[in-house]
């Protein structure tokens, strides 16, 4: 175990456009992965933890989205971290495992000793190196990354209960109606290549069923409309549920933090708390300023080196400044991500909010919400090119692409 030679490959699922609709209106312009958190493409964050995993040779992203939408993004990463990164577009939903089969040649062409399969969706710091070690001590076809959650949120994911000494996943239930444990998946898992063995038994006994249904007319009629497909294959109902308990799933808990990014407002939080990982990972990354030659920060705050920011501008706490923004005198901006080429005049606030690419926000303007995270109308969202003129106050609102407010809106979504 152990030995120099072993190489590892990581698959990340990506999702597709069909995927990312509770994200708009943000995915309208952005396949969802490449939406930036903390200045950096949602899938970045998997992908640069993933370089930190000892003799990586691959890294895979699966996925719908078209081939070109991810193009440049993939060269570019490649270059930036020397990993090699490709993308692979699904012709069909496989299912979470079936989705990892579905490549198994190229997934083993450089015959790794251990496949990690992480969700982009997922924000976390991902401690897959101390995942890999565990594994190895544990044995098995597979560990998952799991953390501790208060009880009331847990029936929302996959709840598992796990031996507390030797960690071996003991049950797993997704989404339950009653509450079974505090412990959830965290969409990270290390598996050996015995998960295609595992994949393909699924999918076999399928075919098997689906056979013996033949016989029966009446029964095929029915399961016609029940069964999914044999090569659809789910990686929690089909594979973590029987084979708890067997000695081959294991646990690995992380006590760092975690969220799931299925809405503009989480993608908020993740930001920030991405930002705040930064001091310990990329401090470099993080602006600094008190106000005398440049801007005054407070807390964690991105700016991309080819955005202006006025030295009497207040910026922070989680802020991102995305390329070619222009920040005007005197403007206070808290908890929000301004993409690329927005503009916002002189004395203007934002707060609690996403400034959609190319918008401007004109002088003693407001644009703000509440910052709950988790509620529809929680934080402010302006989509592409919207123009909010002067002294115009926006609240807890969504305004689609391409409109202009010169009136205030509050608790609206505006098409």
């Amino acid at each position: 175990m152990g030995s120099s030679d072993e190489k590892v490959v990581a698959v990340i699922m990506v999702g597709g456009p069909t995927k990312g609709t509770r994200f708009r209106p943000l995915s309208l312009n952005v396949p969802k992965p490449l939406f930036p958190l903390a200045g950096q493409p949602m899938a970045h964050h998997p992908i640069s933890a993933c370089k930190r995993i000892p003799n990586l040779a691959q890294i895979y992203l699966v996925g719908f989205y078209e081939e070109r939408e991810f193009a440049m993004y993939v060269s570019s990463i490649s270059n930036e971290l020397r990993v090699p990164v490709r993308y692979l577009r699904e012709d069909k939903p496989h299912g979470s495992a079936g989705g990892l089969y579905n490549f198994r040649d190229l997934i083993m062409e450089d015959n790794p000793s251990h496949i990690f399969l992480l969700n982009c969706d997922v924000c976390c710091s991902f401690p897959l190196p101390e995942m890999l070690e565990a594994h190895k001590r544990y044995g098995g076809m597979g560990t998952i990354l799991v953390i501790k959650v208060s009880a009331e949120s847990a029936s929302q994911f996959g709840e598992l209960v796990a031996d507390p000494v030797t960690k071996e996943l003991l049950h797993y239930t997704e989404k339950p109606e009653t509450f079974v444990s505090d412990h959830i998946n965290c969409g990270v898992y290390v598996f050996t290549p015995d998960i295609f063995t595992a994949i393909q038994g699924v999918s076999s006994q399928r075919k098997d069923r689906a056979n013996l249904r033949r016989l029966s007319s009446f029964e095929a009629l029915q399961s016609a409309t029940r069964s999914p497909p044999s090569d659809f294959v789910r990686l929690d109902q089909d594979i973590l549920t029987p084979f708890a308990g067997k000695k081959q799933l294991y646990t690995y808990e992380t006590m760092d933090f975690w969220e799931q990014i299925k809405t503009p407002g989480m993608s908020l939080k993740c930001s920030g708390l991405y930002l705040s990982q930064f001091r310990f990972t990329s401090p470099n990354l993080l602006a600094s300023g008190d106000g005398t030659k440049s801007a005054t920060i407070i807390g964690d705050v991105y700016i991309h080196p080819s955005a202006k920011v006025h030295p009497s501008a207040k910026v922070g706490p989680n802020v991102s400044i995305s390329a070619n923004a222009r920040i005007g005198a005197g403007v206070r901006l808290i908890s929000c991500i301004i993409l690329d080429g927005v503009e916002i005049m002189e004395n203007a606030v934002v707060a609690h909010a996403i400034v959609g690419w190319k918008s401007s926000i004109g002088k003693w303007s407001r644009v703000q919400a509440e910052g709950d995270y988790n509620a529809k109308l929680g934080i402010t969202i302006l989509g592409e090119a919207v123009g909010v003129e002067d002294e115009v106050v926006v609240t807890n609102s969504i305004v689609l692409p391409n409109k202009t407010l010169n009136v205030s809106v509050q608790d609206e979504i505006l098409l």
